[in-house]
C-alpha cells in the first residue's frame, strides 16, 4: 500500500517523460487517485507523506497554507495538486536541460 503513491507518481514521470498529452479526464482521474492516497496517508502516517514530499522537493511553502486549511480545496487535493505541479516541473526541466556524458575521468577535476 506504500508504494501506491510512487507507482502514481512513477506513472507520472512516465507519461511526461513520453511527451504524452493528458486528456482532462485522465488527469482528473490521476490527482484523485493521488488525493485518495493523500488522504491514507495523512491519516495513518502524516510523517511518511511529509518525507515524501520532501523528497518530491514540494516546497514548504507551498505546504504550510494548505495544511493550515488555507486552501480553497480539501487538504489531499491540494497536496495532490501540488504533487502533480510539481512533477509536471520536473519533466519540463528534464526536457529542457540536457547534460553530456562525461566519459573522460579528467573531465571530473576541480
Amino acid at each position: 500500500m506504500e508504494k501506491h503513491l510512487q507507482e502514481v507518481v512513477s506513472r507520472l514521470d512516465q507519461v511526461f517523460a513520453s511527451g504524452e498529452a493528458l486528456l482532462p479526464e485522465e488527469e482528473a482521474t490521476l490527482l484523485a487517485l493521488i488525493a485518495e492516497r493523500v488522504a491514507e496517508l495523512l491519516e495513518q502516517k502524516p510523517d511518511y507523506l511529509m518525507s515524501f514530499l520532501y523528497r518530491l522537493d514540494v516546497l514548504e511553502e507551498k505546504i504550510a497554507p494548505v495544511m493550515r486549511g488555507q486552501s480553497a480545496e480539501p487538504v489531499p487535493m491540494a497536496l495532490a495538486r501540488l504533487i502533480w505541479e510539481r512533477q509536471k516541473q520536473r519533466m519540463r526541466t528534464k526536457r529542457s536541460v540536457r547534460s553530456r556524458p562525461m566519459n573522460d575521468p579528467e573531465e571530473w577535476a576541480w
